[in-house]
């Protein structure tokens, strides 16, 4: 075991997050607010940077004249204006911004619409349920619901009624009660339900929030139902940005982020979580999904972004867990 390291507050340590506070501004910003518990005008002000310089500036600076991105609404990927606004989502821009609130009402302009679900020409007269759960997540998030646009409200009754028995989700259509839900659909649900009732969604999803958190529990976050082994070797792997993919750095940063009581359910995947450390204290990235994207991620043997997801999973978990998680000592960071 190594010897315990600088900490900041209790937590992270030090050398680390002066590591992370000199990147980029929504890596700043994410930092002050989740390592660091910086005041609130501090806070605020690290997030009013990243429209205007760094990564954010550049992805909307890239905003086409209509409000889009990359040419298409869902396509190409990831440079379309789904993936472009989740990925300001995951920057970090602040809410209401008025070049993401066009971009989600090109986006519910542009939907074709079954019953409330959303789609984009992908399936002849269906709606997806990965594609809506997307939608409601950046229209609340960003878009701040648009007002109360029902096309929002309607979205979200049908991927209440679309939940599984299991209380998963699932991407192919809803045929049998025996389906079985899909990690990668049920935590872009669970996101989407978490931003909608953030927003002031005055549908009540809280019920099923409950019971998706259930569904990854009950499979330890990435465990197969059926044999008790790791259900895919890439759900170990936590890429930047996860896009629609589900991976155990994602479904803790969930669970976190929602503040939810520990459970000892979680805890292989957070062990897993800190096994994964390149250098003590530091994470590495992993290979992007393949596809055109608008910053070149490269993996990295250290990466902020890795360190900076993995650092506030670990710290949220030390804080109540049964027993800390060693960050090592820090070593190599720069």
């Amino acid at each position: 075991m190594a010897t315990a390291p600088e900490w900041v507050d209790g937590s992270v340590p030090t050398r680390i997050v002066d590591w992370l506070l000199a990147g980029d501004p929504s890596i700043r910003f994410q930092t002050l607010r989740d390592l660091c518990d910086a005041p609130e005008p501090e806070v605020a002000k690290a997030q009013a940077d990243i429209p205007g310089t760094g990564w954010g500036a550049l992805l909307l600076k890239a905003q086409d004249p209509d409000g889009s991105w990359g040419g298409g609404l869902y396509n190409p990927k990831w440079t379309s204006t789904m993936f472009t606004l989740l990925l300001l989502h995951w920057l970090g821009l602040q809410p209401g911004h008025p070049q993401a609130v066009s971009g989600c009402l090109r986006l519910l302009d542009g939907a074709e619409y079954f019953d409330g679900g959303i789609d984009f020409g992908r399936h002849p007269q269906r709606a997806e349920n990965c594609v809506t759960a997307m939608a409601v997540l950046v229209c609340s998030e960003l878009g701040q619901r648009l007002d109360g646009d029902s096309r929002i409200d309607d979205a979200v009754s049908w991927l209440l009624a679309e939940e599984l028995a299991d209380g998963g989700w699932n991407c192919e259509p809803h045929t049998s009660p025996d389906k079985h839900g899909s990690f990668h659909t049920t935590i872009s649900t669970l996101e989407a339900l978490a931003a909608y009732r953030h927003s002031g969604g005055p549908l009540p999803v809280a019920a099923a929030e409950a019971r998706g958190r259930e569904f990854l529990l009950m499979h330890s976050l990435y465990r197969s139902h059926r044999t008790g082994s790791v259900a895919h070797p890439t759900l170990a792997q936590f890429r930047f940005p996860p896009q629609w993919h589900f991976d155990i750095l994602r479904g803790l940063e969930y669970f976190r982020a929602e503040r939810c009581p520990q459970d000892d359910r979680m805890s292989m995947a957070v062990q897993s979580i800190a096994s994964h450390q390149r250098t003590p204290g530091n994470w590495g990235g992993y290979r992007p999904y393949p596809g055109r994207m608008w910053f070149r991620w490269t993996p990295e043997d250290i990466s902020r972004w890795a360190t900076l997801r993995c650092a506030r999973v670990l710290r949220w978990w030390d804080a109540a867990g049964p027993a800390p998680v060693d960050f090592g000592t820090p070593s190599g960071v720069g």
